[in-house]
This record gives C-alpha cells, structure tokens and sequence, in this order.
C-alpha cells in the first residue's frame, strides 16, 4: 500500500484509506475498472468491504465487475467548503450513487465533466435524484485512483 493511501494531514485533499478488506477496491479502481465485493458462498454484494457476509455468515469472498453504471441517489452542495484543499473548487458536489447492477450497493463520489475535470466542472443546475451516471476514474495523487461520475447523455 503506498503512503498516499493513508490519507493527508497537511489539510490537502482527502484520499482514501485502504485497509485489508477494502484494498482490491481500490486496486481496480487503479486498473480503471469498478469492482464491488461479493460472497463467494450466497453471492450477495455488500459494500462497504468486510471479512464476513452479514447474510450468511462466510468469510469467502470475490470481487465481481460492475457495469459502472448508476443513478444518483442522493447528492448535497457542500457550503462553505471545510477544508482549504476545496475552497477553490466550488461549488462542486458530493453524490450519492446506486449501481445498476447491484441495486442496495451505493458509492460516494463526485460528479465530474470529465475522467480529469476538476470538481467544480459541473453545474449544480444538471444535478438531479435519479439522473443516469457512468463511472470515470481519476488519478487524484500519485498512486491513488478513485471513481467518479460523469451524467449519461451529457
């Protein structure tokens, strides 16, 4: 796991940290591919990753592929940004995102223009609860790639 997963104490950008369950997450998310854990045993999808299935109780696990395709569930605009990292990126937004493959399974994301747009790239005007959205990905620090949104039919 490289130090950047670890997250910043400089106030910088907030970026992820992996643990053991979570790290194949953000492995593919790397190779740009969208991957959500599931049970190897009953086959439910659960995210966030965990050692162990809430339904049934295995510790077997795979990572099954994702269309990357959703809706937005959900979304706020923060006001005023917290952290000065973010000041300069406004208004930008924070999502909620419901995969299609995997109804139940919601990510935490931004909506974006595009894979490298900044976080302010869309208007808080195009944003709407259940608006179709594919996921992108985003080398946001050296070694650190996340998902992010951009709306279907733009």
């Amino acid at each position: 796991m490289s130090s950047m997963m670890r997250g910043t104490t400089d106030n910088g950008p907030l970026l992820p940290v992996a643990d053991a369950d979570g790290l194949p997450f953000w492995e593919y998310a790397a190779r740009g591919e969208l991957r959500v854990q599931a049970c190897a045993d009953c086959h439910a999808p659960r995210f966030p990753p965990r050692p162990c299935c809430p339904g049934c109780g295995s510790f077997a696990t795979e990572w099954r592929r994702m269309s990357g395709r959703g809706h937005i569930w959900s979304y706020v605009l923060p006001h005023p940004p917290l952290l000065p990292a973010y000041a300069a990126q406004v208004p930008y937004n924070v999502v909620i995102v419901e995969l299609a493959d995997s109804p139940g399974i919601r990510l935490v994301g931004n909506v974006v223009a595009a894979a490298d747009a900044g976080l302010g790239s869309v208007p808080p005007s195009r944003l709407r609860i259940g608006a179709p959205v594919t996921a992108v990905f985003a080398e946001v620090a050296p070694g650190v790639t996340v998902p992010r949104w951009i709306l279907e039919g733009r």
